[in-house]
């Protein structure tokens, strides 16, 4: 039967005692890391979420709290009181290294199974999917407990931040109306509408716009957001967002006020500062020089643009490129001829092909003269103007597609990426923030043959561009904006349109009739029609800011209950099927898969 903490309140967390700490009477709970018996001293380190501390006990110790203690195993939930004194054997890899506490009273409040895996950092090597199926005894680790508090400090300073900046926290609704946002929704049926559904919000992007023609000026909120598609590293079916709206600003008044709040979340959370206003590039200049629009700027290898010189090239795949509105491009590696062999070249130009380019062309220069994949192909004295305009060196290799900017840019973006990891190009502790702006307002979908909105379709266009918007869609820029860190986007926002002439406009370029904009839309272009202020904002991905800063491979690392590649959730076992007496309440009848 299990001890009661009858008389016992906890004074002290496990790993905040000190020495300042010494003779004073301190009370502390946690869970037994490890213990170890020697003769008549018996030491059990005891753990709690900000740390460990050593309790100790030895043949001057009430001799039923010194059985009780060698009785205690890992994972066993213990209180313990006593008086803290100086260790004679002090451990500096401890923060409580330089004491321990002296117990005079032991209670043992829960007794513990043998863990299917040891509660440490040790842990890390055990399948991903045990760790999972027992989430709760994973998140005992330190450096998941670590993670989940860094949220909280992030939670707290944007709070914080906004409340002193004249912001509103205003929750909008978990159900809502199903709209198009760019992925499936979650729907919930009803029960008393039978037949129709909510929908779990994509994010509360039409809320916080109908808060604006409220009136309510500024709002911010900590946004639980839901979304139906396929999981990868730095994507999870439900995620935290960080949204904000303001009214009568412009998109500068909105990046100053997003770079105030980073700045000041580097500084309290990260001790770090950094210098603002932070870089920007717009779209065209991000895919140019990156070929991404995250990328990646903690190391160079930027992409070269070598059409001018193969625009009369002897080579006539590179010529008739250029002179079909394509481009050749490269980048270009330096000092790597050692490490990238020819089976490396190799997988790289499968790596190529594999998305979207029809080939690999090729310069890897280890000996006195480079060696050209394409050199055959190339008129007298034709190679040197290559190594110039590359400015290659012996020990340098380029890598070369020629295609349509489409195909070019984004290929050689994935391939900088590669090397920059194979190589050991990209540092660590480095922090690089980086606006894009002037997005293209329209992406052409080749599947449905049409453009789409490239952000959603309550963006404003540039005002130079309306006059393109039947005529030459694709040329439209839109008033958005992405932040990128490290090559991870954080955060999207845009001016949203506010006159309802052009929401309906935009509607329209989008192919929607005006009975599904009146369908999907119509209560939001009806309260365009009684004023609304100037406004815009941002969403800012508080999972994937975590992760980035902390340096995490997968969001499943900062999220407490995270779900795996197929969407469930191992532990609790979700998705699950429910009774038919619950179909029957919500009018839904389950169709056997022939």
């Amino acid at each position: 039967m299990a001890d009661s903490m009858s008389g016992l309140q906890r004074t002290h967390y496990c790993g905040e005692v000190r020495l300042s700490d010494v003779g004073k009477r301190v009370v502390v709970g946690g869970f037994v890391q490890k213990t170890r018996e020697l003769g008549n001293l018996t030491f059990i380190d005891l753990r709690d979420r900000t740390g460990v501390v050593q309790l100790s006990f030895d043949d001057s110790t009430d001799r039923a709290v010194f059985e009780k203690a060698g009785s205690c195993r890992a994972e066993y939930v213990l209180m313990a009181a006593g008086v803290l004194r100086e260790r004679e054997s002090k451990n500096p890899d401890l923060p409580t290294g330089d004491v321990e506490l002296y117990v005079d009273d032991l209670r043992l409040l829960a007794k513990a199974q043998t863990p299917p895996f040891e509660i440490s950092e040790k842990a890390d090597a055990v399948r991903e999917e045990l760790r999972l199926r027992y989430r709760y005894l994973d998140l005992r680790r330190p450096s998941l407990q670590r993670n989940l508090m860094m949220r909280h400090k992030i939670a707290k300073v944007t709070r914080d931040y906004f409340y002193e900046n004249g912001f509103l926290e205003i929750e909008t609704p978990m159900m809502m109306k199903s709209t198009p946002e760019g992925a499936r929704d979650y729907l919930v049926p009803s029960r008393v509408h039978p037949g129709s559904f909510y929908a779990l919000p994509q994010s509360p992007q039409i809320y916080k716009q109908l808060l604006m023609i409220s009136g309510l000026d500024r709002y911010i909120q900590i946004a639980r957001c839901f979304r139906d598609e396929d999981l990868r590293a730095d994507r999870q079916p439900e995620f935290t967002q960080i949204d904000m709206e303001m009214s009568f600003v412009t998109q500068e008044d909105i990046m100053q006020m997003v770079e105030g709040f980073i700045a000041r979340l580097m500084r309290e959370v990260m001790d770090r500062e950094i210098p603002t206003p932070l870089p920007r590039l717009t779209y065209q200049e991000a895919m140019e020089r990156y070929g991404s629009d995250k990328p990646d700027t903690r190391f160079g290898m930027e992409i070269q643009d070598l059409s001018a010189i193969a625009r009369d090239s002897a080579f006539s795949l590179f010529a008739e490129t250029v002179a079909g509105g394509g481009s050749v491009r490269a980048i270009v590696a330096k000092g790597a001829a050692a490490s990238l062999s020819r089976k490396g070249l190799d997988k790289l130009t499968t790596q190529a092909k594999g998305i979207g380019a029809k080939g690999l062309a090729t310069i890897r220069w280890s000996d006195d003269a480079p060696n050209c994949s394409f050199a055959k192909l190339l008129g007298e004295n034709e190679l040197p103007r290559y190594l110039e305009a590359l400015g290659m060196e012996r020990g340098d290799v380029a890598l070369i597609v020629a295609d349509k900017d489409r195909v070019t840019l984004p290929v050689l973006g994935q391939l900088r990426l590669t090397l920059g990891n194979q190589l050991g190009l990209i540092p660590e502790g480095m922090f690089n923030y980086l606006w894009i702006t002037s997005f293209p307002f329209f992406e052409y979908d080749e599947e449905s043959q049409s453009f789409v909105a490239m952000h959603h379709p309550f963006t404003m266009p540039l005002e130079e561009d309306l006059e393109y918007l039947s005529s030459d869609p694709g040329r439209v820029r839109a008033q958005a904006y992405d932040l990128v860190l490290n090559g991870t986007e954080l955060l999207s926002g845009s001016i949203r349109i506010t006159d309802y002439e052009l929401q309906e406009r935009m509607f329209r370029s989008l192919g929607l009739t005006p009975e599904e904009i009146e369908a999907k839309f119509g209560f939001l272009v009806e309260a365009y029609h009684y004023g609304a202020p100037p406004h815009g904002g941002v969403g800012i991905g508080l999972d994937r800011l975590a992760m980035v800063l902390l340096g995490a491979e997968s969001l499943r690392d900062v999220v407490a209950f995270p779900k795996v590649q197929n969407a469930s959730e191992l532990m609790s076992g979700c998705p699950s099927p429910v009774d038919e007496a619950s179909l029957c309440d919500l009018h839904i009848r389950l169709r056997e898969e022939k």
